[in-house]
């Protein structure tokens, strides 16, 4: 009886993952284990620091683009890009694997938008935080390709005669309001031309507000953005209507330093996201939503 004992608990050793009582070996996280070689191996890239894939954007970080909230006492404001939630949040992590990194190996730091493509040394491996590639931006910093086309769209509130406007044409009396520095200025300037001369406020959210205000019939930003817009900050309002495309098809693109080796690596990593339908599906996930398109 004794001896069946004996033999049972060592059945049970073993079953639990021992050995004759030696300890199996803890079952550990896989690291992430990058599809890129050569120089886009994850150990020859060259980064800010070594095993660390350091990401920047802008601060506060906008639903749908980014999501989950931030933790109590944290730098980041309305949403927290370690979350992996949002469009951008989750390009950013699905790139990082990529590469062969691990979520506990990427890190964020806050940069304002303005800066992301100024000259001058950067604080980041890239950037991301809805940056449309220009030629003029493309002197002072390198850009990857696409990785979302984007449609301009203008928000108004409910009550302003611009929520009835179906065209292009019947823009042109309205006043807009634009954030600094961004293709939304060029759009109005270039395309809509209206007789009111727009206003340039430093930040989204100084937009949002002059909208909520009255100060302007409508805000003009990219499509997605005006879901969070209508629903959460300025309830009242409306997506009045996407703008079509006018020239080249405006797209969204990680930003680097000038020259940096980088950028052919996560071109890499974005072009099989496109193949294996990664971004689309992270599309789907974060930028559902529709509306008319102005003509």
């Amino acid at each position: 009886m004794r001896k069946l004992l004996v033999l049972l608990a060592v059945v049970a050793l073993v079953t639990a993952g021992y050995a004759l009582g030696k300890p199996a070996r803890p079952t550990l996280a896989k690291p992430a284990a990058s599809s890129l070689t050569g120089a886009c191996a994850k150990a020859n890239l060259k980064l800010l620091k070594a095993g660390q894939l350091t990401l920047g954007t802008d601060n506060p970080a906008f639903p749908p683009w980014w999501g989950g909230s931030p933790p109590k006492g944290s730098k980041w404001k309305v949403s927290n890009p370690y979350s992996g939630k949002g469009y951008e949040s989750a390009v950013a992590y699905a790139i990082a694997k990529r590469l062969g990194f691990a979520r506990s190996q990427v890190q964020w730091t806050p940069v304002l938008f303005l800066k992301s493509f100024a000259p001058g040394k950067k604080p980041f491996d890239f950037y991301l935080a809805q940056v449309s590639f220009k030629p003029i931006r493309a002197k002072a910093v390198s850009f990857s390709s696409s990785y979302y086309f984007v449609n301009q769209a203008i928000v108004g509130l409910k009550k302003n005669p611009i929520s009835k406007v179906k065209s292009i044409a019947g823009l042109k009396s309205f006043r807009f309001g634009v954030p600094l520095g961004t293709t939304s200025y060029d759009y109005v300037v270039r395309y809509i031309k209206p007789s009111h001369k727009p206003r340039v406020y430093d930040t989204l959210n100084d937009g949002v507000t002059a909208l909520k205000n009255g100060q302007i019939d409508g805000l003009v930003v990219d499509f997605p953005s005006t879901g969070y817009i209508t629903a959460v900050q300025v309830p009242n309002s409306v997506v009045v209507g996407r703008l079509p495309t006018q020239g080249q098809k405006e797209y969204f693109g990680l930003v680097f330093q000038k020259g940096s080796p980088l950028v052919a690596c996560v071109n890499k990593a974005l072009a099989a996201m496109r193949a294996d339908g990664t971004l689309k599906r992270l599309e789907r996930a974060w930028l559902s939503g529709s509306a008319p398109l102005l003509k």
